[in-house]
């Protein structure tokens, strides 16, 4: 009898993108976000303050969604996973600015838009919101203890604070647009796994 032939496995299908940390971090920041961005809108848009009504409550709850966005995050520093993630976040090498001048060129070809985990505009798009956020807060706090800062010092808080909520609006409209053109990208984050064939395409330098 001839010996059985060994063949090789199959390779799988899906590989695992996120842990129970990181989409839970996203998910809890994307909750408390929304909040801010609602109850912002009901205390602006006056079509909207006099349908909800209760302008002194939902003051309080965007205060206290605003005070509450860093936790998500600080308490996600405890998994190791995370704070890998958050340093390739951190880092722009040369293959991301090929990315980027292929972006700006709309040239949609894998070989000319290398990524590794995440790609530039995600990276641009992390430090931008969590560099957002922390003015967000920052300004929120000078405009909420009156009595700690001069006069002038909250009427440009108030400034900076309105402004930079209608920007990140915008962008938080963006990114959401972006996420709902990528189902696979939707799904990474709903359940951890995305197809190796996405991966590949779409991240071609990321080594699972």
């Amino acid at each position: 009898m001839s010996p059985p032939v060994e063949t090789a496995a199959p390779p799988a299908r899906d590989v695992r993108r996120f842990g129970a940390a990181q989409r839970w971090v996203h998910r809890g920041t994307a909750a408390l976000m929304g909040v801010c961005v609602l109850t912002a809108a009901c205390l602006y848009i006056p079509q909207l303050a006099v349908l909800v009504g209760r302008r002194e409550l939902v003051v309080r709850v965007h205060e206290c969604a605003g005070l509450a966005l860093p936790v998500p995050v600080l308490l996600g520093l405890a998994s190791r996973a995370l704070r890998a993630d958050l340093r390739l976040l951190n880092r722009f090498g040369r293959h991301d600015k090929v990315w980027l001048r292929a972006a700006l060129r709309r040239d949609r070809r894998p070989a000319a838009r290398p990524a590794g985990k995440f790609n530039a505009g995600q990276k641009i798009y992390a430090a931008w919101i969590a560099g957002a956020a922390l003015v967000m807060l920052g300004t929120g706090l000078m405009m909420w203890f009156t009595h700690l800062t001069p006069l002038m010092w909250r009427t440009s808080a108030t400034f900076v604070h309105d402004w930079l909520a209608l920007t990140i609006g915008v962008v938080l409209a963006g990114h959401i647009g972006m996420a709902l053109g990528d189902p696979e990208a939707r799904r990474g984050l709903r359940t951890g796994m995305v197809s190796r064939s996405w991966a590949e395409h779409e991240h071609r330098l990321w080594r699972p």
